[in-house]
């Protein structure tokens, strides 16, 4: 019968949420809006029992999509149930403060590897799976600006992360919201660069949304629409990041490296055997027909030549130990030596990064003549179709967690940033800072969500500037805490002209512009103005000393290491200084 009726496997739905995985789920906490633990999960089993039966009565896909399509819908329960189990055991923190930073640092607990795969996992999206492969396919070359930018961001992040961890482990702080509060002692600025961060977010969750609807329709062959993949996609992502925050994004990293390592391995050396009998076979072929792809500015006229190349790279290694989900990993560890094995460890895991790039490249031989959006789906039309299903659900499914695990954190940093910065203004709100950011998940998956279905290209459009919008923070976070002579006027003053550049070139399709990053060049002018209107301007008055305001250039010395030992300080909210 189940030879002839696949899709009757989908009854078995209820007996595996039921009945397979109560032992897992037998317990109290985590509490969900006040209900225990083993009521939502029951609660949950209850609402997908109905949605598996409507997939028997539709008739069921072929063979194929049910297999693939149960081993996605496998894994995909137990992601959630590995994000929610990453809190058991764990004690609620002292106070509302205290919750929040368990939720959004991990209580800055985190070891060596859980940070490894936290951050390896925020730099491993669905871009890695569908859009290098479509930039190899389309460009070749360029697209190792994201190898490069990568490891020289880890570089600089051995100085950096301890720095920031440091300052943020003696005040108290979560993010680089009440940072840049606390540093200048104007909780409104930590508010304004919230929202202002949360504009350049948005669109990076809309985008992991897309990338997982587009890889579960194609490895589902069609049998799960983009709509109810869009869905799948919220789902699963607030259904642990929610309750287990940092802690559960970490845990589920562990998942999606050991697949990726796995399925990019395998497909690293099944594809060149399969489809070319081998890797001399293969890289010969690309050298002598597609040479043109092997160098910069690669194939066709896209204007991403060498100085785009070193621009781009530059600016966004800058950038990204800034970004507010690095500093999120970076605020997680529980010491500073842990982020300085991690800047050792983390570029090894770039290698990775190669493999879509040339699995790309190889698509330009089997399924030539893609264009557009379809040059994106490179990679996936080499394997749907010359592996078994179970395969190809396997490989889905480390796509997919590429999409989960760094829009996880995307949200928990925007949760983090109203909750700690915007809404903890209210007074109603500023003992419930942990329930207020929990809150903004939600609320951002959920316009996230509407947006990709009703309005997709203004998250789009806002997508083009959002890492170069994020770059012009740089003088305002890393200079104001490196540099006390910096004024509140002028780090607003250059951020305010950096972002009004950079939109400017940008949204006028001028970038590049003079063949480098318009995001450099608006970097450039936001730094200009904030020296000059900082030395024209008067000093400002902060009676605070620089160990109050300053960060440590944390090094790692012996005794630097002694005290990152000492215990953890519980800072007063950002901004109101002590």
């Amino acid at each position: 019968m189940l030879r002839r009726r696949p899709q009757l496997l989908w009854l078995l739905v209820p007996y595996v949420l039921y009945l397979g995985v109560l032992p897992f789920v037998n317990r109290v906490r985590p509490v969900v809006l006040g209900l225990p633990f083993l009521f939502v999960w029951l609660l949950g089993a209850t609402l997908l029992t109905p949605f598996a039966v409507w997939l028997t009565r539709r008739g069921g896909p072929p063979v194929n999509a049910t297999v693939a399509t149960s081993v996605f819908g496998v894994f995909m329960v137990f992601t959630v149930a590995l994000g929610l189990l990453a809190m058991r055991g764990r004690r609620r923190g002292s106070g509302e403060g205290g919750g929040l930073a368990e939720w959004s640092v991990g209580g800055r607990s985190l070891g060596t590897v859980f940070i490894w795969v936290l951050m390896a996992g925020e730099g491993y999206t669905s871009f890695s799976y569908l859009g290098a492969a479509g930039w190899g396919y389309n460009y070749g070359a360029p697209v190792l600006y994201v190898v490069a930018y990568m490891s020289c961001g880890y570089a600089l992040g051995y100085v950096v992360g301890p720095m920031l961890w440091a300052y943020a482990r003696k005040h108290g702080l979560v993010g680089i919201t009440d940072m840049v509060a606390h540093r200048f002692g104007r909780p409104w600025l930590g508010a304004l660069v919230a929202v202002l961060a949360t504009v350049f977010l948005l669109p990076y969750i809309q985008l992991q949304i897309t990338g997982m609807g587009v890889v579960v329709s194609t490895i589902s062959y069609g049998a799960i629409s983009l709509n109810w993949a869009y869905f799948i996609a919220f789902a699963v992502t607030t259904g642990f990041v929610v309750v287990s925050g940092l802690r559960g994004s970490a845990w589920v990293s562990v998942l999606k490296d050991i697949l990726v390592i796995a399925t990019l391995g395998f497909l690293a050396i099944y594809v060149p055997v399969h489809y070319f009998d081998g890797y001399g076979p293969f890289l010969d072929r690309i050298v002598t027909e597609k040479s043109q792809w092997l160098t910069f500015p690669g194939h066709g006229d896209s204007g991403l030549g060498q100085a785009w190349f070193i621009t781009t790279s530059f600016l966004n290694s800058l950038t990204v130990v800034i970004f507010p989900t690095t500093v999120a990993g970076y605020l997680g560890a529980k010491n500073a030596d842990v982020l300085r094995r991690n800047a050792m460890w983390l570029p090894a895991y770039n290698v990775l990064l190669f493999v879509p790039m040339l699995l790309g490249m190889a698509a330009l031989f089997v399924v030539p003549g893609l264009v557009g959006a379809e040059s994106n789906l490179a990679l996936f039309k080499l394997v749907v179709d010359s592996l078994p299903a179970w395969a190809v659900g396997i490989i889905g499914v480390a796509a997919a967690l590429s999409s989960i695990v760094p829009m996880a954190v995307f949200m928990l940093v925007i949760g983090t940033m109203w909750g700690r910065s915007v809404l903890s203004l209210v007074p109603r709100w500023e003992r419930r800072q942990k329930g207020a950011a929990q809150t903004v998940v939600v609320v951002a998956g959920v316009i996230a969500l509407v947006l990709t279905y009703t309005a997709p290209n203004t998250l789009v459009r806002l997508s083009l500037i959002s890492y170069e919008g994020m770059a012009q923070l740089l003088p305002m976070v890393l200079l104001g805490l490196m540099w006390r002579r910096l004024t509140l006027l002028g780090a607003m003053s250059g951020l305010v002209v950096g972002v009004g550049v950079v939109c400017g070139f940008v949204f006028t399709e001028n970038d590049p512009v003079w063949g480098v990053n318009a995001g450099i060049v608006a970097l450039g002018a936001n730094l200009v103005v904030a020296l000059a209107v900082t030395y024209a301007g008067p000093r400002e008055r902060d009676d605070r000393p620089d160990s109050e305001v300053l960060a440590r250039d944390e090094i790692g010395s012996p005794e630097e290491r002694e005290r990152e030992d000492e215990p953890e300080l519980s800072g007063a909210p950002a901004g109101t200084g002590h």
